[in-house]
């Protein structure tokens, strides 16, 4: 399965859904305040700004894999009465709390400052949210409160991935990165893990001498450090936007407020692969308002590393496979730049309203690509998206297609399918048309900039949409309407689905090659790489080996750097047992980790008996090299000895 087939219930009423008078979007009994995935008591404490002095330990490369240090938080005292604080915690060796006291007995000088030990324990752990650790506080009527951790990760913190060159096949370089969604903040920082709450943050990090830091916060890359790096986020940033990476790499600049770092090895072709960074922020600036992050750099990523990207504030994690130098994986750059304000700016308020992250950042990625790139290549990549979410949406059951999906009690990592990118891109499209996009963009700027460095839940925003747009502009949407779109499953009848003219050549060509009419050099040389997806996807049967040997010489699918088309390209070679294109099955595999590229082949690999013995072989070579999120996901496919899957 690829990219055209995969990305990964409350009826309308005949009165005005619960949105349209309050806050809750329907009367059942999800608070849309309550963050369900997090132990914090943040009605009785806020954090509002964390600084941490930390130290990594990579010692040759494989052992004292630590982050260790401390932790200070400035607490907001919402409630004067409560006498526990309670943070969530995963993995964390926990050794010591105290609280700031300056005017305790003992302190000989008002700039003196003073200790005091408080008790604290860890309650029972859940699989899912870790363990809550409950600091005992004394009641207080001061409006704030510091609170110093001192801690540790373990082996259980799993939001770290510590890169070991012996272990990472085709990774020369050891490097660190940390991935806080959805809940994995927590497991390298004690903290209100709950994207409800906003903090800003500095870090003092201390790092093995040859080595180098980023991190979503303020740090020019030009100063040359070694040892030591400091790190300030002024901004107000929810916990999975918190990203840290240590390694060994190269920088390059592509514009006055942006760069890329990666190896190397890389360096140079990643400098190509994201030139157009620059321009592509100015575009976005002009649709959507002014860029609030200073900078946008780019860290090339690990091939284990489990997506396409991640979006951080001022940096953004890309995989190794989004780098061509022909550009053909910019959808991917369009996408983690819009998050600078879909997700950073204006964050999801819990899980349930990630749609309004991710359906948002698709839409403007769409955006983005056809000012950039022209909206026939924006086109394909949602016609692309379209037939991923119909695709998935028959596997899902009616209550996991709405856009506002009730997730309490599973992992958040649940609802990252394709309903919440690709049907609240079909909603923010259906929107746009509607209203115009002259008024539409005016409704964009104005929310990012009402909403500014705040969490949004998805009440919040539908009756920010009913006052500011369906009000203003009454007869063009109805409340019920939209209504639908959130709390109904499926694809409404009258959303406005994409089209484009670019498959018509492809089904052509197709036809004409399958019955022997066509030789494989004389087309595909000027498609893109979803026309090439489209036109394996869609193959009524596995072509034969001589075909796949024909188009493999003519194009080079195996040896190819378009990830997307490269697991298309394998999902024939395994269909057709083309074992010429083995050798470079087993490489990808093994050299890149994007969960959305491997699972299905892996899936495809274990159908078969010879199959199942190449899929066994692969994993345990790269099992070492994949992030934990996708270890979990290819554990259950393949059938690993005990022994050697732990």
């Amino acid at each position: 399965m690829t990219r055209f087939l995969r990305m990964g219930l409350a009826l309308v009423l005949a009165s005005a859904p619960a949105w349209a008078a309050d806050d809750e979007i329907d009367s059942g009994a999800i608070d849309p305040a309550n963050d369900y995935h997090s132990y914090a008591n943040i009605d009785q404490f806020r954090v509002t700004r964390m600084e941490m002095d930390l130290r990594v330990w990579i010692v040759n490369g494989s052992t004292a894999k630590t982050l260790d240090g401390v932790v200070a938080l400035e607490i907001k005292r919402l409630d004067p009465r409560a006498t526990e604080l309670v943070l969530d915690t995963k993995g964390l060796m926990i050794s010591e709390v105290t609280e700031k006291a300056t005017d305790v007995l003992g302190a000989t000088s008002k700039n003196e400052t003073t200790w005091v030990s408080r008790p604290f324990h860890m309650g029972k752990p859940d699989p899912i949210l870790g363990s809550p650790l409950v600091i005992e506080l004394p009641r207080s009527s001061k409006p704030t409160a510091l609170i110093k951790i001192d801690y540790e990760t373990t082996d259980d913190s799993n939001g770290l991935m510590w890169i070991d060159p012996k272990l990472n096949p085709g990774h020369p370089k050891r490097f660190l990165y940390t991935r806080s969604a959805a809940l994995s903040a927590r497991t390298w920082i004690p903290m209100q893990d709950t994207p409800l709450v906003k903090v800003t943050y500095a870090l003092r990090l201390h790092t093995p001498q040859e080595m180098q830091a980023v991190m979503s916060g303020e740090r020019d890359p030009k100063v040359k450090a070694r040892g030591e790096f400091l790190f300030e986020m002024a901004k107000p940033v929810a916990a999975d936007s918190i990203a840290l990476a240590v390694g060994e790499w190269k920088f390059v600049e592509t514009g006055p407020r942006s760069g890329v770092y990666a190896e190397r090895s890389m360096i140079k072709e990643a400098g190509k692969a994201f030139a157009d960074t620059e321009s592509m922020l100015q575009a976005d600036e002009n649709m959507f308002g002014s860029y609030r992050w200073s900078r946008f750099d780019i860290l090339v990523m690990p091939p284990g590393f489990p997506t396409v990207g991640a979006a951080n504030p001022r940096i953004a994690f890309i995989s190794p496979t989004a780098v061509a130098a022909d550009k053909s994986s910019q959808e991917a750059l369009a996408r983690e730049m819009a998050h600078a304000w879909a997700g950073n700016l204006v964050s999801n308020a819990t899980w349930r309203d990630l749609w309004l992250t991710e359906g948002m950042a698709a839409y403007m990625e769409s955006r983005t690509m056809a000012v950039m790139y022209g909206a026939e290549r924006a086109s394909l990549e949602e016609v692309a998206g379209l037939q991923s979410l119909r695709e998935e949406m028959a596997e899902l059951k009616p209550a996991d297609q709405l856009l506002a999906v009730d997730l309490r009690g599973r992992d958040p990592i649940q609802g990252y399918t394709a309903v919440p990118y690709e049907k609240g891109r079909l909603f923010f499209n259906w929107l746009d048309a509607k209203f115009g996009r002259e008024h539409f963009d005016g409704f964009l700027r104005a929310y990012f900039d009402h909403f500014a460095f705040k969490s949004v839940s998805t009440g919040q925003f539908l009756q920010y949409l009913r006052e500011n747009l369906l009000e203003r502009f009454p007869g063009i949407v109805t409340v019920a309407e939209v209504d639908q779109w959130v709390n109904g499953p499926g694809i409404p009848a009258y959303a406005v689905l994409p089209v484009t003219t670019l498959l018509q050549p492809v089904d052509q060509a197709r036809d004409a090659f399958t019955s022997g009419n066509l030789p494989a050099k004389q087309f595909g040389t000027d498609w893109l790489g979803e026309q090439w997806i489209y036109f394996f996807d869609k193959l009524s049967a596995p072509l034969s080996s001589a075909q796949l040997a024909a188009l493999d010489q003519a194009h080079g699918f195996s040896a190819g750097t378009d990830g997307e088309l490269q697991s298309s390209w394998f999902h024939q070679v395994i269909a057709s047992d083309y074992r010429a294109a083995y050798p470079q099955l087993e490489h990808f595999l093994t050299m890149v980790g994007r969960t959305k590229l491997i699972k299905p082949l892996y899936v495809q690999l274990m159908q078969t008996d010879s199959g199942a013995t190449l899929a066994r072989k692969i994993y345990t070579k790269a099992r070492p090299a994949y992030h934990p999120e996708t270890v979990a996901v290819i554990d259950s496919i393949v059938d690993l000895p005990s022994e050697t899957s732990e």
